[in-house]
């Protein structure tokens, strides 16, 4: 059986995206989403106008893998290293905005692919069983489109 670690992982991550997009009406950006920051560094809002799905769908990921996981947990993989000068990095990783998390989570509880447990959000079967669908039909995809040399 295929699990979502056989695949590319951002490959997955825009078929889950588009999955959610034209499939989960719970799942869809609030209307302050235009204008808000990922970030406390960032600059500017995401460019990509998608990215409220992108995002739900690194998510359910990141809990398919890590799960039970909590919102700090998440706000840590989503961190980015800050900038301290126009080429230069530091160090230190700022986290990633939590009410963007926060609203995403909302959104894939109520539509029934992840749920609160005691230690953080962990993935419910039909959350689990859409990924490794998603995840097998992009392996077969793959597969055909991959050459095989004879040896």
């Amino acid at each position: 059986m295929v699990s979502i670690k056989d695949v590319p992982q951002d490959k997955l991550v825009e078929r889950v995206a588009k999955y959610l997009k034209d499939n989960v009406p719970q799942v869809k950006p609030p209307q302050w989403a235009v204008y808000v920051k990922t970030g406390r560094n960032k600059d500017r809002p995401p460019q990509n106008d998608d990215w409220w799905y992108l995002r739900a769908a690194a998510v359910l990921r990141r809990i398919y893998l890590n799960g039970p996981v909590g919102l700090g947990s998440l706000r840590s993989s989503f961190s980015y290293r800050t900038k301290i000068g126009p080429k230069a990095r530091s160090e230190r990783t700022a986290k990633a905005g939590g009410a963007i998390i926060r609203n995403i989570l909302h959104q894939l509880e109520a539509a029934g692919l992840i749920e609160k447990s005691s230690t953080g959000r962990v993935i419910t079967p039909k959350g689990r069983s859409l990924m490794d669908k998603l995840a097998s039909e992009l392996f077969k995809e793959l597969k055909i489109s991959v050459k095989v040399f004879p040896q």
